[in-house]
């Protein structure tokens, strides 16, 4: 594994516990029944029951286990083991025969051979990858012939802003660079400080579409939302949908977007 993905997975290792504690995952509500599923990816996927869907990136695998709640069969992967382990459990009280495997997204053709229905990632995924053509590949490479992606991510503007006095100000490059992230840092689920230092990358929409496309698969969509999943700058605030949006101007710029792509029937 590239050393710099395996710094990152002992910083997520170390994220498990705090996020399986925290507010903001709710696991005592998710072994309650809550769905973890939003509105956007429902709506884009639709009625999935008794299809097969492979979940990358899928953290301890609240989402991959709500789509087992509604029908699917559903595979989730992730790098982390102790992410993993918790997934496994979390499987077990729920209930649901979802399957988990612990591998990064680059290893994933080497130890799962399946293709499925849907290939599914969202929210805070393509920060952690620093070569999209390899991972475009791994997707077209799991779907079936004429079978679907799905991706809710944030916008790659977003990632542009730091907090200023008026609010916010551009202070990063939209473009393509990799960010050295020091240990000790907040995350953004809240509830205490890791210590791992990581890295990040920097995607622009440009560079998400190319690497699919290249792949052969076909945008069937591409959406923008001016609303974010989490408070991503700290004058943000939360309406009563559950989506975070600036105070004002609130619908000026994109803070998340999705994109929908299909693998073509071979003939």
């Amino acid at each position: 594994m590239d050393q710099r993905l395996s710094l990152n997975r002992r910083n997520w290792n170390q994220r498990t516990p705090v996020h399986a504690g925290s507010r903001s995952y709710d696991l005592d509500g998710f072994r309650a029944g809550r769905q973890s599923l939003r509105p956007i990816e429902l709506e884009a996927v639709g009625d999935a029951a008794g299809r097969s869907l492979l979940h990358l990136q899928c953290h301890f695998g609240l989402d991959t286990i709500s789509w087992a709640r509604l029908g699917v069969r559903a595979t989730g992967v992730d790098f982390s083991d102790r992410a993993i382990a918790l997934a496994r459990e979390l499987n077990a009280e729920a209930g649901t025969n979802a399957r988990f495997i612990c591998s990064d997204v680059y290893s994933l053709p080497a130890v799962l051979k399946q293709q499925f229905d849907w290939v599914f990632t969202s929210y805070g995924v393509l920060a952690w990858l620093p070569d999209l053509a390899r991972w475009a590949q791994v997707v077209h490479r799991h779907l079936v012939p004429g079978g679907s992606f799905l991706i809710v991510d944030f916008h790659p503007l977003l990632s542009t802003y730091e907090p200023a006095p008026q609010g916010h100000e551009v202070a990063n490059s939209y473009f393509h660079h990799e960010l050295a992230v020091p240990g000790n840092q907040p995350t953004y689920a809240g509830g205490g400080r890791i210590e791992s230092p990581c890295f990040e990358w920097q995607h622009s929409l440009g560079d998400v579409v190319s690497a699919l496309c290249d792949t052969g698969l076909v945008i069937e969509s591409l959406t923008e939302f001016p609303f974010c999943y989490y408070r991503a700058l700290p004058h943000m605030v939360r309406g009563a949908d559950g989506w975070w949006r600036f105070p004002e101007n609130n619908d000026s710029i994109p803070q998340m977007f999705s994109i929908k792509a299909r693998k073509p029937k071979t003939r």
